[in-house]
Parts: C-alpha cells; sequence; structure tokens
C-alpha cells in the first residue's frame, strides 16, 4: 500500500507539473500577425533568401487558388529604417496625388493653376468667380503647403513627402495612377514617375497600392489590361504592396475610384471566376476595392465581384458612404457577404477654391477635432483598414501634408494655427498607435 501511495503521488506531481509548465507556456503567446517585425532590407542574410523562397511560394499559390476570400487582413508592423525609434503600420492606408508641376522642372505650373469649376446651373455659375489661379502666390487650394507649389517630378519633394509619411506612420501610399499617357482633365501624364515613387518608398519602409483612377474609355476590358500592366512591372518591387487575407492568400491591393461608372454586370465578366476575362485565379489576381457613394453601390458591388468597399470622402454627409453614421451599416452588409470594408477619414474638406459654389459641403478642421471625430468613427466598426484622405489633395483641403501661414494682397490662406504644421502628421501617427492598440484587443 505504502509503495503504491508513493507511485500515485509521483504521478500526481508529474501532471501537475506537466499542466503549470502548459499553461505557462500558453501565457507567453500573443496572438501573432504573420509579419517579422524586422524592416525590409535589415533582416539577416538567411532570413532573407527565406522569406524570398515564401515569396516565391506564395505568388504560386495565388496563381493556382481559383477561390475568393474574405480580406481580414492582419497587422503588419515594422520599426523604420531611419535613426527614429518609432513603427509604421501597413493597416493604415494614405492617397497621394502625382499631378502638381512647377515651372522649374516641368517648364509650367501644373494643378496649382486649376481652373474654377463652374456650376453646371448657368444662373448659379454666374454668381461665381471664374478664371484660373495664378501661382505663385495664387494657387488652387485653401491652405499653402510648406514646400510652395512643388513639382511631383522634384526628388527632393518626392524624399521630403516620405519622410513626413513615414512620420505619420501611414505604412501604404495609395498612389492615384492613369494609365501610360493619360491624364486627369486638368494634368499632364504622370505613369512614368512611379518607378521614382516606388524607390523613394522603399527607402522608408512604406508600401504602395495603385488607386485606379476613370479615364476616358476606361472599361472593365482596360482595367483588365491596367491590372496586368502593373503587376508585371511593379510586383517584382520591394514597396508594391501585397495583402494578407485570412486564408493565408498574399495578393496586391487595388482601390477603384469612381467604380459606380461601370456597370456590376460588366466588372463581373473581370472580378469573378465565371468572367469571360476573369482575372480570378490568374497570377494577376487581386484584392479589389471599389467606391461606396450611394446605399445601392452596396449591391451593385457585391454583384461586380469585388472584394470590398471604401468611402473615400473626406467630408461627413456628403454622401451615404461618407456619412459617418452609415458606417456601422456598411460593415454589417460587408460582413454578412464576405467583404472588406475600408472606411475614409479627413482632417477636414474645403474645395471652394476650385468650386466656389460648394460651401456647403466645406467640413471645418477645428484644430484636429473633426480629423479625431473621422477617426473614432472609423475605429468602432473594428476596420482591417483604415484610409485617410488625403496627404495631398490640396484642391479639396483634404491634406496631412505640412501647410503655413500665408497672406498676400489678395488671399488670406487657412492654416493650421495656433498648432505646428506637422499637426495632421502628428495626430495621424497618434491614431494609427491608438487602430493597432485596439486590433491587439480586437483578437483577445
Amino acid at each position: 500500500m505504502t509503495r503504491l501511495r508513493k507511485k500515485a503521488l509521483v504521478a500526481l506531481f508529474l501532471f501537475t507539473l506537466f499542466i503549470f509548465g502548459t499553461m505557462m507556456g500558453l501565457r507567453t503567446l500573443k496572438p501573432s500577425d504573420g509579419f517579422s517585425d524586422l524592416a525590409p532590407g535589415i533582416e539577416f542574410a538567411g532570413e532573407r533568401s527565406e522569406r524570398r523562397r515564401q515569396e516565391g511560394k506564395d505568388s504560386a499559390a495565388v496563381a493556382a487558388s481559383p477561390t475568393r476570400s474574405q480580406p481580414a487582413g492582419d497587422t503588419k508592423v515594422v520599426f523604420t529604417k531611419s535613426d527614429r525609434d518609432y513603427s509604421i503600420f501597413y493597416d493604415v492606408h494614405i492617397f497621394y496625388y502625382l499631378w502638381y508641376g512647377s515651372p522649374k522642372m516641368d517648364s509650367k505650373y501644373i494643378h496649382w493653376d486649376h481652373v474654377l469649376v463652374p456650376h453646371w446651373d448657368p444662373k448659379i455659375a454666374a454668381s461665381h468667380a471664374q478664371g484660373r489661379h495664378a501661382p505663385p502666390d495664387d494657387v488652387a487650394s485653401s491652405f499653402y503647403p510648406e514646400l510652395g507649389p512643388y513639382s511631383s517630378r522634384d526628388p527632393e519633394v518626392l524624399e521630403t513627402h516620405m519622410s513626413q509619411i513615414e512620420a505619420a506612420a501611414a505604412g501604404v501610399l495609395v498612389l492615384s495612377w492613369y494609365p501610360p499617357g493619360v491624364a486627369d482633365d486638368h494634368g499632364e501624364p504622370t505613369e512614368d514617375l512611379v518607378p521614382a515613387v516606388l524607390d523613394a518608398a522603399h527607402r522608408h519602409s512604406i508600401k504602395v497600392a495603385f488607386h485606379i483612377q476613370p479615364y476616358k474609355g476606361r472599361t472593365d476590358q482596360s482595367v483588365h489590361d491596367n491590372i496586368k500592366y502593373i503587376i508585371d512591372k511593379y510586383a517584382a518591387h520591394g514597396a508594391f504592396y501585397k495583402f494578407r487575407s485570412s486564408a493565408g492568400r498574399v495578393l496586391p491591393l487595388f482601390y477603384v475610384y469612381d467604380s459606380y461608372l461601370t456597370p456590376p454586370e460588366a466588372w463581373a465578366e473581370l472580378l469573378t471566376a465565371k468572367g469571360s476575362h476573369s482575372l480570378r485565379g490568374t497570377p494577376y489576381d487581386g484584392v479589389f476595392v471599389a467606391l461606396v457613394v450611394e446605399e445601392r453601390h452596396k449591391h451593385d458591388i457585391l454583384a461586380g465581384g469585388f472584394d470590398g468597399m471604401y468611402t473615400y470622402f473626406a467630408s461627413n454627409g456628403f454622401s451615404f458612404g461618407s456619412s459617418h453614421q452609415n458606417w456601422h451599416a456598411i460593415k454589417a452588409f460587408c460582413d454578412g457577404n464576405n467583404l472588406l470594408f475600408v472606411p475614409s477619414v479627413g482632417p477636414g474638406y474645403v474645395d471652394t477654391a476650385v468650386r466656389p459654389w460648394n460651401n456647403h459641403n466645406t467640413r471645418n478642421r477645428v484644430n484636429g477635432r473633426y480629423y479625431e471625430t473621422s477617426l473614432q468613427a472609423a475605429l468602432a466598426v473594428r476596420p482591417d483598414i483604415v484610409t485617410v484622405t488625403s496627404f495631398n489633395q490640396w484642391h479639396e483641403g483634404t491634406q496631412v501634408e505640412r501647410a503655413v501661414p500665408k497672406k498676400t494682397v489678395s488671399r488670406l490662406y487657412l492654416d493650421y494655427q495656433p498648432n505646428r504644421p506637422d499637426l495632421y502628421l502628428e495626430l495621424t501617427r497618434r491614431w494609427a498607435e491608438h487602430f493597432n492598440k485596439e486590433k491587439d484587443k480586437w483578437l483577445m
């Protein structure tokens, strides 16, 4: 009996020790985001080789898989390669525009001299100013950039922009993109600048996604050709952004602006597996995010085969999609239909420098409080990604880029005072960090 009692005690002790060890091991675990904390380019050589082999496997998996999966991205965090000790976050995306020009680099001003767009009603148009702006003192913005009316072709400007985006902790630059030789109605082609943007972004550990803009003749077939062109030319670059889905697939992510201009039946030919020129299950598959403006667009986006929707506009109440009060309903619709919802937040909105009749859509910044309200509304729906409108859309006054006070004989510009020129970069960083702390709680 004594011997049996000793054996039982030993067995009980060993079992208790096993349970204790297991529990301690579990306590040390945390939800993994699946990404290295090391910035691209500073991992060990062996890790770099392994990562390249894995990326090759991921690419093969993308080509082989014909099914759509819900893009439910993990938080992707890297430490920057500068002398700063903070991180940037790949679930914070920021819209970026390349359409600016100046005489030094472009022989003329581009976009800073934007025309005053007339109202479609001639009676209303007649009561507002007409003509175009005359830089450098008179620019097509209610704010004045710290860099002045710059050129997007200036390497120093591009480097400064990347430093500011890095300081704001936004890990993905969403590049406004037109096909080669094509531009918006007021600008010049800029596709030739994309390699410089990718290189500059990579120096700051920033990734680049593409924002497919509407252009004359844009169709589902032309977008097919656009996607093929972008992936063939840029996907091998270290700054090219790819999104990890909940199924583990790694795919490029594309935003499609004004997607509602093309019928959902046409998009379905491109974005559903049975479409006549489908990208699904090919090396050109991706995560395609459409613009939701009106409520009916939710259903069109679903029918068109898109993977998600974003709201873009920084004017709360301007549209169904941009109204904060509707975000919970949109998120519920997306969750119920295996779609990604990407709310867009902005620091304010004022486009009267180019649309002088549009005062009713102005949203004052209130020293950053409007921005914080929109950020809080976005976080309340627990999104996988938040987009910022914008880094430098100066015409619509949504920029977070550094601005300075300026007064001329004929104009008094808005500014960020009494705060510093980098107020909105700092707010973006603060909320990016808060967003990622909240995501850790959601995962638990």
